[in-house]
């Protein structure tokens, strides 16, 4: 999966999250993509920094592990999936489809699957599981990319 920051006409920003950059262009060729604050679907893609690792070192190419929040229960101050609107919980459940259809759940133990992959000594492939914030962390300090995306119940039940 790819991350992109979005940009409407009316200078809105928000993220993106797209199988490969031809699924972007291709879903903003149609006019699939709105923007979530105003609803305009002449959306283009926002001027991002890259992402370079804090730790140089001979690293292989990485995949981005999608992380879905350790708790079932929201922190304090947090929007649960009731209290975000319709356009929002729609695209965070096509979100959670696809990771679900196109990666592999390790559950507990994506912290340690995440290192072995990066390793080079389990099989390079998307996977999505459990971790703790401080093993999240600690990953990004390894110079393992990781993501985390709201998790709210799928669209079918």
């Amino acid at each position: 999966m790819i991350h992109y920051k979005l940009r409407c006409p009316g200078e809105h920003v928000f993220d993106g999250w797209f199988k490969d950059s031809a699924a972007f262009d291709a879903q903003a060729d149609r006019r699939l993509i709105t923007c979530p604050e105003c609803g305009d679907s002449k959306v283009t893609r926002a001027l991002m920094a890259p992402a370079i690792p804090r730790k140089q070192r001979d690293q292989p190419s990485k995949e981005v592990e999608i992380l879905p929040p350790a708790a079932p229960v929201p922190p304090a101050g947090e929007m649960t999936a009731a209290g975000l609107p319709d356009q929002v919980r729609a695209v965070l459940q096509r979100i959670r489809a696809e990771v679900e259809r196109t990666s592999d759940y390790v559950g507990p133990n994506f912290a340690a699957e995440a290192r072995r992959i990066h390793r080079g000594e389990s099989d390079k492939r998307s996977i999505y599981g459990e971790s703790t914030p401080e093993q999240a962390e600690a990953l990004a300090d390894e110079g393992i990319e990781v993501a985390r995306i709201p998790w709210v119940p799928r669209a079918d039940g």
